[in-house]
């Protein structure tokens, strides 16, 4: 994964992060929401040929355009309301997830689940910001947008001058899957209950360790376990 600093309204550190998966094939998937600094389009092209480039949700579209530059061969990937936001910028969409089609078929599905074959529905209708959960399988990990904070950021802001945390605004740092305030965020993040607790049952019936959030430090043991203490407020 590549990390970054980021502060959200110029106020809360919550780092960004992009994540790259090699697939069986030796084409990379990529979740974009970091820029493509060289030494990040360097690590990346290492890997193999970029044949996926994907917005995980309706917010995390601002770095797309410079990816679909870099990779204008990649299928390039996002859910609706991103792509209605980027309607002016002439990218060369290859499919959506939306409330009318959450089970489109791009061809990375036996790897990275993103479809709700067997149970594996992971495009989550009823969040403000229809975030799509993915989960590889062969490393057991669930890679995500905004479904899962892991605040403070100390990773994504190891590089940097200032740190990760900001005193006044310490409850917002400490918003990790444990934290009873995560369980209000995905409250009050959630515009219709009966699909986020549907969403969430599945997410939490797969079998994953590790979780690599956007913003936060990656969960490397008990991702499952993150996972339902986040979401209790659904799962119960």
């Amino acid at each position: 994964s590549f990390c970054r600093p980021f502060t959200r309204f110029g106020l809360f550190r919550i780092g960004g992060r992009s994540t790259a998966i090699k697939l069986k094939s030796g084409d990379v998937w990529v979740l974009a929401s970091t820029p493509l600094t060289d030494d990040t389009k360097a690590a990346i092209d290492r890997l193999g040929p970029v044949k996926y480039v994907v917005g995980a949700d309706s917010v995390h579209h601002l770095f797309l355009a410079e990816f679909h530059r870099a990779y204008p061969e990649a299928r390039l990937l996002s859910v609706e309301e991103a792509v209605e936001k980027k309607r002016h910028e002439n990218l060369k969409w290859h499919g959506y997830w939306s409330d009318s089609d959450q089970e489109p078929s791009f061809g990375f599905e036996d790897e990275i689940k993103s479809w709700p074959v067997h149970g594996l529905l992971s495009y989550f209708s009823g969040f403000k910001n229809k975030d799509v959960a993915f989960f590889h399988s062969a490393s057991k990990t669930l890679v995500t947008a905004d479904l899962i904070f892991n605040l403070p950021a100390t990773e994504q802001y190891s590089q940097s001058w200032f740190g990760s945390s900001l005193p006044l605004l310490g409850k917002f740092q400490g918003l990790s899957p444990y934290a009873m305030s995560h369980q209000h965020f995905a409250k009050h993040l959630g515009i219709d209950a009966e699909a986020m607790r549907r969403d969430a049952k599945t997410v939490a019936s797969w079998d994953f360790h590790r979780i690599i959030p956007c913003h936060g430090d990656v969960i490397e043991d008990n991702g499952n376990r993150a996972w339902r203490a986040a979401y209790k407020l659904y799962l119960d």
